[in-house]
């Protein structure tokens, strides 16, 4: 029929009748070869579209609102918990107030092995000296001075300790070579102060809310307080030369653990002291990160890049300071978003299609090309015209 005459013609496909067709064992090999290939690399395609892609972008944060979380885990190995404090003040210097946090301390021995079960850190007690914390003191029989910084009257300074705090209440430098309750602690033997302070190690560990701004928090010997808006932290009876600062970060971060970026580039970080009154700086720059997943809710974290610097603070240096480890984190106006996609059907099918196709086609010419020369060689072989 003329109709199908002239449809037969746009057959791109034409077959050849198995009588014309002529079957090489080069022709089974590559056959075999490239259904291998076909489909390894159909399977590698099929796991990379159940495998959902990660996409990322760029734009302006404009959630100043949210808290800033810090997880921490610090590892001093040679100064005791007693002797090492934990502070944490924003930008413009001001201390942190109200701060959510759950920051524990744990005795450890000199091999790193616990020695009691960990306490929460009082990050504020630590902050300011409250005066009527001192009215509220029980009234002993013996009356020791304050040397002018009782609050009142009936106000008693019976232990070193109670002399130290009087001084703080008032926001004055305390000397305990000053003090006779110190010298006769000392002359009886009944705190072994350096034994305390430098058989033991430390590990501070835990989390805390801070406003969304630029800050910083350190961890340094002594107990701090403030002293005419001035953040002091009293080592004495020692000299600050006599504390071994080197520590090992087991973890820090800035929000959550989602599994991309660098959210984590400090941990498992050990850093040994080269001599006493080191101090280790640590600048941060936070990039505030979301990442949303293909289920569940969209999580926000923060990665950060970091610079270290130390230096040493002893008298013999002439630096100025205090020995410890200080962290300075500054965040970045911009935002990355991680969105996690899953590739469309059609661009797996056309994939799927170029593989077969393609390698289909390559190894016709490789094939053709291979019968086609040793067809021609062997016809010169018969005529003898091989030279």
């Amino acid at each position: 029929m003329p109709l199908l005459d002239s449809l037969r013609r746009l057959d791109a496909y034409p077959k050849i009748d198995n009588e014309f067709s002529i079957r090489t064992v080069g022709g089974a090999t590559l056959t075999i070869t490239s259904s291998i290939i076909i489909v390894m690399l159909i399977y590698s395609e099929v796991i990379a579209y159940l495998t959902p892609t990660i996409t990322d972008e760029l734009f302006v944060d404009s959630t100043r609102d949210q808290k800033l979380k810090i997880n921490l885990d610090f590892y001093i190995p040679r100064i005791s918990c007693e002797y090492v404090s934990l502070d944490a003040q924003d930008a413009t210097g001001e201390q942190h107030l109200h701060i959510e946090h759950s920051i524990y301390k744990r005795r450890l021995d000199l091999h790193g092995n616990p020695i009691e079960d960990a306490k929460k850190e009082d990050i504020q007690a630590i902050k300011h000296v409250k005066k009527e914390d001192a009215s509220t003191m029980k009234p002993t029989v013996l009356c020791g001075s304050c040397y002018g910084a009782q609050a009142n009257s009936t106000h008693c300074c019976n232990t070193c300790q109670d002399v130290i705090d009087a001084y703080r209440e008032k926001k004055w430098n305390p000397n305990l070579e000053n003090f006779e309750q110190c010298k006769i602690e000392a002359a009886l033997g009944k705190t072994n102060l350096e034994s305390r302070a430098f058989s033991e190690g430390c590990q501070i560990y835990g989390s805390m809310a801070v406003n969304r701004v630029g800050g910083s928090f350190h961890i340094a010997p002594g107990k701090s307080f403030s002293i005419s808006h001035i953040h002091v932290h009293d080592v004495q009876p020692f000299s600050s030369g006599k504390f071994n600062t080197s520590h090992r970060i087991n973890t820090l971060s800035f929000g959550d653990e989602f599994g991309y970026g660098q959210t984590r580039p400090l941990d498992s970080t050990e850093v040994m002291a080269e001599e006493g009154a080191m101090m280790f700086q640590y600048y941060i720059k936070i990039v505030p990160t979301e990442f949303v997943p293909l289920n569940g809710p969209t999580l926000h974290t923060n990665q950060f890049s970091v610079t270290k610097h130390q230096k040493s603070v002893s008298v013999m240096s002439g630096e100025s300071g205090m020995p410890g480890i200080f962290v300075n984190y500054e965040l970045s106006p911009l935002m990355v978003r991680f969105t996690e996609k899953r590739n469309s059907f059609s661009h797996f099918a056309t994939n799927l299609c170029a593989i077969i196709g393609g390698i289909f086609t390559v190894v016709g010419i490789i094939d053709s090309f291979l019968f086609t020369s040793i067809h021609a060689l062997k016809r010169k072989i018969e005529l003898g015209k091989l030279s």
